[in-house]
């Protein structure tokens, strides 16, 4: 990890270790990790029914630079929270959680919400490809390039809806279109190392309607992980947890109830 993002983790770890509602809680703490093309507040609907239940939540800002840098900056938020955690991750978020959970005895569970769930090796973009189904690359808008080298990848605006969040109102997909944060080109083919969900009990939860990541490629991710439930929410995009919070909310419960 370069020193200036361990710097930026580290203290936000610190600021989020120093409030009683996340330190002092019995329950584990929930730490929200999102996916490329989103932000945080895609958790919106989740965060309100966890909070409710009287859980602690942490939304983080996942960078969307790559999988190893992103895990690093997770992993250094996770080591200021006291007490038991539970990681979730959406999308490229899966890959992520995967990774950044290594190392941390407190983390008691993982949920994968239309998430990533990477062996040591394949990557995000080879797994999508892995079956038939997925229709993101036509909807992709041509990269930017940044100044650095490489370049960044979004999701044409006028393809938001049906593609990313299909059973989204579309006032709310425009939304979600016009404040989608970019992925940057190699992080989806930068490959996994090894992941924590073969040592720490794993949930899944997606929708059969996805159109960035196959149905076939996240029911495969999810049974060879042999998780302790999966859930399939019939008619849900990729954006499950925005369609149907609930649900989502639910299973969270779950995993941080289980023994």
């Amino acid at each position: 990890m370069n020193k200036p993002t361990a710097g930026i983790a580290i203290a936000v770890a610190a600021l989020f270790s120093s409030a009683p509602a996340v330190a002092q809680s019995a329950r584990p703490t929930i730490v929200l990790v999102h996916g490329a093309f989103a932000d945080s507040s895609s958790w919106n609907g989740v965060i309100e029914i966890l909070e409710k239940d009287g859980y602690a939540v942490v939304a983080a800002a996942d960078p969307l630079r790559g999988v190893r840098s992103d895990a690093d900056y997770i992993s250094g938020i996770v080591s200021g929270i006291d007490g038991p955690i539970v990681l979730v991750g959406h999308s490229y978020g899966g890959s992520v959680i995967s990774a950044a959970a290594n190392g941390h005895a407190n983390v008691r569970a993982l949920v994968y919400v239309s998430a990533f769930a990477p062996e040591a090796g394949e990557t995000a973009g080879g797994l999508s490809g892995k079956f038939p189904g997925g229709t993101l690359g036509p909807a992709l808008a041509p990269p930017v390039a940044l100044p650095g080298g490489g370049a960044d990848l979004y999701v044409r605006q006028d393809r938001f809806h049906a593609q990313f969040a299909a059973d989204v109102p579309a006032a709310q997909a425009r939304l979600m279109a016009a404040e989608q944060r970019p992925i940057a080109q190699a992080a989806l083919s930068e490959a996994s190392g090894e992941p924590a969900w073969r040592t720490i009990p794993s949930w899944f939860i997606y929708g059969d309607a996805d159109r960035n990541i196959p149905p076939r490629a996240l029911a495969f991710m999810a049974e060879r992980a042999r998780p302790r439930q999966i859930v399939v929410v019939k008619g849900a995009s990729h954006v499950v947890m925005v369609s149907n919070p609930a649900p989502v909310a639910a299973l969270i419960e779950r995993a941080a109830t289980s023994r």
